[in-house]
């Protein structure tokens, strides 16, 4: 059909009129078998209207994934451990013009596009990683509903631009709600959470997608959440997201979660019905064969050819936003050359991206960075040259990834000694009893030692060659053949630095005495090798804060499949962990001082302005991120022991100091109370604000004095 010849008829061509408009248009010209073929992730072509067959599912969780070619930046929970908003839209403004630019090439070679190629990005992943065994965790933004919303608001921004009239990309909230393990009962549990605890933690960052970033589309996941399936929840989609939340976009399940109603939750008898139950609570699309069976369920009389055409308005109406009906010429975003996909500049953004993820959490004696005086240095472990702890999950592949070995070997002086063996498996013990790799290493200064986890460890159900838990892990210990190598060094008096990769908290046990130094890198990306090298050189001091508590043991945690929250991470955990929430050293020292509050008492409704003095005393440049947290004192229900409210990355020169400025808003001073209401009480308030979450535990491992100040409302 020739767009030119009859323009003014054919209305959904007409780039005049408002996208909804166009929909209706365009739905109101098809039968309803076409219509059902647009419903489900390979939506079909419409070849009479010229409508090229289009695929839903595309991922983009730390760069473009399983399409080719691209820029690999560190894990999600990698990037988190930045505390830098401005650097993740950066991130995500860096995969949206390469996600445009692969999308029109592989449309130009093929007439259409195919799954992996299109521009519905199935990301970010906004669960709260409210338990460390749960192999999906490193997908996330960590344990903090704060921290997650303002981290992946950013990134929402950054894929979905800022244009006027068109989306760049289209970002997803997945996976909504109250999701995080275990894999293996995903597709059959039921998640039981007081009003108070739903609103309080697994909401928020929702919530703030939704109402802020505007996000385009939410995920559906697979459980049950207090009874219902979530993929047609009256309350998580008619109630909360549509209603309180006025959502406009289109709701998306996870893939076979409308098959799990009948074959898994039981709620409904065959596909027919899963299908209607899924059409009336506000499901628009399947990533499933379900959606195939809607007439026969219209034929029954359980659904309607109208909630038919109201979830295609909202699918076709992302569709419309992204420009897929239009010239290329009007839409801005098709002109994005593929010489943007893994170019250097990406290369340097997930460069940087690498190194401010890279948490210091020991340094004893200051080891590290490596000296200059140093003679001779030892790498071994079981992922030094383990091109998976690159990727984590949900990845890209590059023809210039660096592994944690090649990066020590670019950086390395000429004339300062390195040698490299494994010297250990990353799960199995070896065979052979006796190594040279000790008295190798005791010729070294020390030894870095490169373990930890990979994605053969922890992971989506289905992906982790090593997980018997379908991805989870039930144990957080480090693999025993690592710890026995590790221990095999030190009886040999070799000092170590460890370097450890994962995506999720580990519990060191002795090991932690046992060495010099601890960096956590993450799954630090194609660039990680160099970015690790740099920070142990000192190029870059590191400034990485944890995202996430690590307890000291499964000991401090309940059991894995309760979702409530008592006893779970920094907001609710009475013990002390290992390494507590917001926690990372530096090369430097940082000294908060001088806090003011504009006013000590306040009637209900009034902000409070709040100054501080932030000093590097240290003899390095380095950045630190201040973390503001506030303790309600006197509430009547339940509350967090302390929540973050606010925090800023700044980066200061040695002996620089600077004034912090921020507002405490009516609204961080509430709380959700028990029928999950947003709630202000007259009371005393406890304000501090430091480099690492309010406990004695940061205090003990070497983070800065925090500063604190009380108030009250009236």
């Amino acid at each position: 059909m020739s767009a030119s010849s009859t323009f003014e008829k054919i209305l959904y061509l007409d780039t005049s009129l408002s996208f909804a408009e166009r929909a209706k248009d365009l739905i109101g010209r098809l039968t309803l078998e076409e219509k059902v073929g647009l419903m489900n992730h390979p939506a079909l072509g419409v070849p009479r209207l010229n409508i090229p067959a289009y695929n839903y599912w595309n991922e983009a969780l730390h760069g473009i994934a399983r399409s080719g070619r691209a820029t690999v930046f560190p894990q999600a929970i990698g990037m988190a451990a930045t505390w830098d908003k401005e650097l993740i839209f950066k991130v995500a403004t860096a995969i949206s013009d390469e996600g445009r630019a692969k999308y029109h090439a592989a449309l130009r070679r093929n007439g259409y596009t195919d799954q992996y190629q299109g521009l519905t990005f199935w990301s970010p992943n906004v669960n709260i990683f409210r338990d460390p065994r749960w192999g999906r965790g490193q997908e996330t933004w960590g344990e903090d509903p704060f921290l997650t919303g303002e981290m992946a608001a950013e990134y929402v921004k950054g894929l979905q631009g800022n244009h006027p009239k068109y989306l760049k990309a289209a970002a997803c909230a997945k996976h909504y709600a109250v999701h995080s393990g275990p894999e293996k009962d995903r597709h059959k549990f039921n998640a039981i959470v007081t009003k108070r605890e739903l609103y309080d933690t697994y909401l928020p960052a929702f919530k703030k997608l939704v109402t802020e970033a505007q996000v385009e589309s939410v995920m559906g996941a697979y459980n049950r959440t207090l009874g219902e399936v979530c993929c047609a929840s009256e309350l998580l989609l008619d109630d909360i997201l549509r209603g309180e939340w006025g959502f406009g976009g289109h709701v998306v399940s996870d893939c076979m979660a409308l098959s799990d109603f009948h074959l898994h939750h039981r709620v409904t008898e065959d596909a027919a019905d899963s299908a209607a139950l899924a059409l009336k609570f506000g499901c628009d699309l399947g990533c499933d064969h379900v959606f195939n069976e809607i007439p026969t369920a219209i034929e029954r009389g359980d659904t309607t050819e109208e909630l038919v055409d109201r979830a295609l308005e909202r699918t076709l109406g992302t569709r419309f936003k992204l420009g897929m009906f239009d010239p290329e010429k009007e839409v801005p975003f098709a002109s994005i050359s593929m010489d943007v996909v893994a170019c250097d500049e990406h290369r340097q953004l997930a460069y940087r991206t690498a190194t401010e993820s890279v948490v210091l959490l020991k340094n004893k004696d200051n080891i590290l960075p490596v000296k200059p005086s140093t003679k001779k240095i030892f790498v071994t472990g079981p992922t030094a040259a383990s091109m998976e702890v690159l990727l984590g999950n949900y990845y890209g592949v590059n023809n210039q990834m660096v592994t944690l070995l090649e990066g020590l070997a670019g950086r390395i002086p000429e004339g300062m000694g390195m040698e490299y063996t494994s010297g250990a498996m990353l799960k199995h013990p070896r065979e052979i009893k006796n190594s040279w790799a000790p008295q190798t290493a005791q010729s070294a200064d020390f030894a870095i030692v490169c373990a930890g986890y990979s994605s053969f460890l922890e992971g989506e159900e289905g992906e982790s060659l090593l997980s018997p838990q379908n991805g989870d892990r039930d144990s957080i210990s480090l693999p025993a053949s690592q710890v026995d190598y590790i221990k095999e060094l030190s009886i040999h008096g070799v000092k170590i630095v460890l370097v450890l990769t994962g995506g999720s908290p580990i519990a060191l046990g002795e090991v932690e005495d046992m060495v010099d130094a601890i960096l956590f890198v993450w799954y630090p990306g194609m660039e990680g090798g160099r970015a690790v090298a740099d920070v142990l050189f000192g190029d870059v001091s590191p400034a990485g804060k944890l995202p996430l508590t690590f307890p000291e043991s499964l000991d401090q945690l309940p059991a894995f499949d309760d979702y409530s929250m008592k006893g779970r991470t920094y907001r609710y955990m009475l013990e002390e962990p290992l390494y507590p929430f917001g926690f990372g050293l530096s090369y430097t020292s940082f000294e908060y001082s001088d806090l003011h509050l504009d006013k000590t008492t306040l009637a209900p409704g009034e902000s409070l302005n709040v100054s501080l003095t932030l000093t590097n005393s240290g003899a390095s440049d380095s950045a630190e991120v201040a973390q503001y947290y506030l303790s309600d004192l006197h509430a009547s229900t339940i509350v967090p022991l302390h929540h973050l409210i606010g925090f800023e990355r700044i980066i200061l020169k040695a002996g620089e100091s600077c004034i912090l400025k921020s507002t405490i808003t009516p609204q961080m001073m509430s709380f959700f109370n028990d029928d999950g209401k947003l709630t202000l009480e007259s009371g005393e308030f406890r304000l501090e604000v430091g480099g690492c979450s309010p406990g004695k535990r940061g205090q003990e491992l070497g983070a800065p004095t925090s500063v604190t100040a009380v108030f009250n409302i009236l």
